[in-house]
């Protein structure tokens, strides 16, 4: 229905509701206007109604003078959005007013409703593709997600999937970096001593990772992605750019994994988020029907891994990584800039440290290849690139945090003893867990956090979120045992005398007597 019929119909209508006994606050609501318009259109007579609709028909826009111009864009180029044609508006008229990009998008639909001209999409035809042989293929791709900690505080990680396009069994591993080339290699085969083989060809993007360039279809490969396919026995088949649709299987995995697996999972530590997706994937992602096949994943690969190639691991040559020295002012140069060090990684003339380099990162580590920092490469010369974390002691600063916890504690020396422990379990997350630890025990009496420190030690128990629910399970065991005893209360027709109450004989009558009343 045009504009035109339509406000014409909503005219009589009111009229008609008003001959009808209703009021003109309930006409406006019935029809859902300002009750102002409906005494407006009550009081208008239909041929003045009609020149009023006639007037707003052929009001004058602003951007009339316009039409021709974005008529003929839009004949030739029908897909173009409205926000290139205020550009193009701007571009090709100098004298253009300045207006809001609304205005502009309701004038360039204004005119394509006018000469007919309606926005074409290109779409692709898909077509259904026949389920590949056992064994033929497996596709990879790549994820991230932003994880909660048990903290509260957000935590990026990223995963490695792996699916066989058969049998849709799947594999997944987890990483707190982004991945390097020697990561994603380690991933493959962690992936191949999962499913107990290797497929004959896998599917990929064409991600950095993998190729140094396109090259009008002679991929080029990183060198150590390229030494890795040459030691191993499948082949690559890589997307064409910007077209993950032709890997479908694994984007479904990576949809399921965001969906089902990490949503609303606390991120405790690394370790722990990787066996946790192996329990998912053997309860769940490959235990369930298969929404278009209708198989069991784990039944499906029983016959699948029949058909994988043998697989032996690749033993790959330990990376090299340069070495720089380190000045006394805890800095090394790298390409003519300064980058800094944590405080103390100095040690004394001939302190080295090895760099490991990315596209665009420096990792820097300690001759034990341990991660000591990160920092974004800068392509400038003479720059100076600090980190203000670097100008703290840390380590004195973990050794008080963990003086402060043991001091809460009745047995100092067992709780700085158990907090070694943790330490060396989880020292990237020593702080983290410390700040946890400190937080549960200050809100607790001291016995509970006693105990609760005696059965974490006594069950060989090193993490602080298991502490803390070691206290919850602690305090409402206590809140139990301080509830009053249950009141029985006995129900007892008698009272308190029942026993002499009880012992009473009651009077008795002749039957005589009886006889004598009646008969009388």
């Amino acid at each position: 229905m045009n504009y035109y019929l339509s406000k014409l119909m909503t005219y009589h209508l009111v009229h008609q509701m008003e001959r009808e006994g209703f009021s003109i606050q309930k006409i406006a609501e019935h029809l859902d206007m300002n009750w102002r318009t409906a005494k407006r259109l009550l009081q208008l007579s239909e041929q003045h109604y009609l020149i009023d609709l006639e007037q707003i028909q052929g009001r004058k826009r602003s951007l009339d003078s316009y039409e021709e111009f974005v008529k003929d864009k839009l004949v030739v180029y029908p897909g173009t959005p409205a926000a290139q044609m205020h550009d193009w508006l701007k571009e090709h008229h100098q004298e253009f007013p300045e207006i809001s990009q609304k205005t502009v998008f309701n004038f360039v639909q204004a005119v394509r409703a006018k000469y007919n001209i309606p926005k074409t999409q290109q779409i692709r035809d898909y077509a259904s593709v026949p389920e590949l042989p056992y064994g033929l293929q497996a596709q990879v791709d790549f994820g991230f997600y932003n994880m909660q900690t048990t903290l509260g505080k957000t935590k990026k990680v990223q995963f490695f999937t792996f699916v066989l396009s058969r049998s849709r069994y799947k594999f997944i591993h987890f990483s707190d970096s982004p991945f390097t080339t020697t990561m994603v290699i380690n991933a493959h085969e962690l992936a191949f001593a999962a499913v107990c083989g290797c497929p004959s060809e896998i599917v990929y993007d064409q991600d950095r990772l993998f190729m140094v360039a396109e090259n009008f279809g002679d991929l080029i490969l990183t060198a150590g992605f390229r030494s890795y396919v040459a030691q191993s026995s499948f082949v690559t088949y890589f997307c064409r750019k910007a077209d993950p649709e032709s890997k479908g299987k694994v984007e479904n995995v990576v949809k399921y994994v965001k969906q089902n697996f990490l949503y609303k999972r606390s991120f405790k530590d690394l370790d722990t988020l990787n066996m946790e997706a192996k329990a998912w994937l053997l309860r769940t992602a490959n235990a369930l029907e298969h929404g278009t096949t209708k198989k069991i994943p784990t039944a499906e690969f029983q016959i699948e891994k029949e058909f994988l190639h043998s697989w032996c691991p690749v033993i790959l040559e330990p990376e090299a990584y340069a070495v720089y020295a380190v000045h006394k002012d805890n800095k090394i140069s790298y390409k003519s800039n300064i980058y800094s060090l944590p405080l103390g990684t100095y040690k004394g003339k001939g302190t080295k440290i090895l760099l490991k380099v990315t596209l665009e990162q420096l990792i820097i580590m300690n001759q034990k290849e341990e991660e000591l920092c990160r920092h974004e490469i800068c392509r400038l010369k003479g720059q100076k690139i600090l980190s203000r974390d670097h100008g703290r002691d840390k380590e004195t600063a973990i050794t008080e945090m963990m003086n402060e916890f043991s001091d809460l504690m009745e047995n100092k020396l067992q709780a700085l003893n158990w907090v070694m422990q943790i330490k060396d379990h989880k020292p990237r997350y020593i702080r983290d867990q410390l700040q946890l630890l400190t937080a549960t025990v200050i809100k607790l009496e001291p016995h509970l956090a006693s105990q609760a420190l005696n059965y974490a030690c006594q069950h060989h128990i090193i993490s602080a979120t298991d502490f803390k629910a070691i206290t919850e399970a602690l305090k409402r065991e206590q809140v139990k045992a301080e509830l009053p005893p249950p009141i029985i209360i006995q129900l007892n027709p008698l009272n308190g005398e029942s026993r002499k109450i009880s012992d009473i004989i009651p009077d008795q009558s002749d039957l005589l007597t009886y006889d004598t009343y009646f008969s009388g």
